[in-house]
């Protein structure tokens, strides 16, 4: 797996990635799961980036040398998964990382004329950073081996006109465990996530008392992500467990409330205030208004009279 960290390679095929990390040809072209522990050391170079023209799941028995980015605690110490989507950039980039562990690959084409094939691009964690990996306990990460060794041994076994269906249901079962996984991470980290929660309402007090919104517009979800050092979807997520609503709609309920202050308490119109919190567009501004208050700015002001 040679790479310059600046130049990634991609892989279009699970085959191409055996061969690279010195492995056997895979037992089914579009489908593979592997021990990490059995790649080659002089097959893994550090400080290198890759991009899989495929699905990743990778369970890690040690999280150590990917962590360090947005969360700072962690549930718990048995190691953990980490989601990879299709080309989406993968990189090595600490000497101590640790391999240790199995890893699933799933090409596109092998879902492709089932439901998941749809609908496994609602599953979020996909979309997370490597340091916002799902943390396992004991008793969770047992459950995730079970379910990878269900697969390998499937793919071991003969194959017949049932083969697919089953390997896919075990991979949607995974998919459903990690869901319910991370949902009891978002719960077990409360105290921290609040945090999160705290600064994310100050950064924003903070962008429109400060008027950023004149220069920079709109804050965006992306904006916020940044400055707390999370990926979008992961942040979006974490606020959905706490609230209730997503990002953009932590946006959305500051801007109004920046709005019902304009409209209280100057002489703006409309079109000024619309332009004071960032909007290029003063309809823009007055159909979000009337979304979440079932006034327009002008009868929301009338009201106050």
């Amino acid at each position: 797996m040679k790479s310059k960290h600046n130049t990634p390679e991609k892989y279009y095929t699970i085959a191409a990635l055996h061969e690279a990390m010195g492995l056997p040809k895979p037992l089914h072209p579009l489908i593979s799961v592997i021990d990490n522990e059995e790649i080659p050391p002089e097959r893994i170079n550090f400080n290198s980036a890759f991009l899989f023209d495929f699905y990743k799941i990778s369970f890690k028995k040690t999280l150590k040398g990917i962590i360090g980015y947005g969360q700072s605690n962690f549930d718990f110490d048995e190691g953990g998964l980490v989601f990879t989507a299709p080309n989406q950039l993968i990189t090595l980039v600490s000497d101590d990382m640790s391999i240790y562990g199995k890893s699933i690959f799933i090409h596109a084409d092998f879902l492709r004329n089932y439901p998941l094939g749809t609908t496994i691009k609602s599953y979020g964690f996909f979309s997370y950073e490597a340091s916002e990996a799902l943390h396992l306990s004991d008793k969770e990460r047992t459950k995730i081996l079970v379910i990878l060794s269900d697969i390998e041994e499937e793919l071991n076994g003969a194959i017949d006109d049932f083969s697919q269906d089953v390997m896919i249901s075990y991979v949607e079962v995974l998919l459903n465990y990690s869901k319910r996984f991370y949902k009891r991470q978002f719960i077990t980290r409360k105290p921290a996530n609040h945090n999160l929660l705290m600064k994310l309402e100050q950064y924003l007090d903070a962008y429109f008392d400060n008027e950023d919104s004149l220069s920079k517009g709109l804050p965006s979800v992306e904006m916020l992500a940044n400055e707390l050092h999370l990926s979008p979807r992961y942040l979006s997520d974490m606020l959905r467990s706490l609230t209730g609503q997503n990002a953009q709609q932590h946006i959305h309920e500051k801007v109004i409330e920046k709005a019902k202050q304009y409209l209280t308490s100057t002489q703006l119109s409309i079109s000024e205030i619309a332009y004071q919190l960032g909007y290029e567009y003063s309809q823009s501004f007055s159909k979000l208004f009337k979304k979440k208050t079932n006034q327009t700015p002008v009868e929301y002001k009338q009201s106050l009279n």
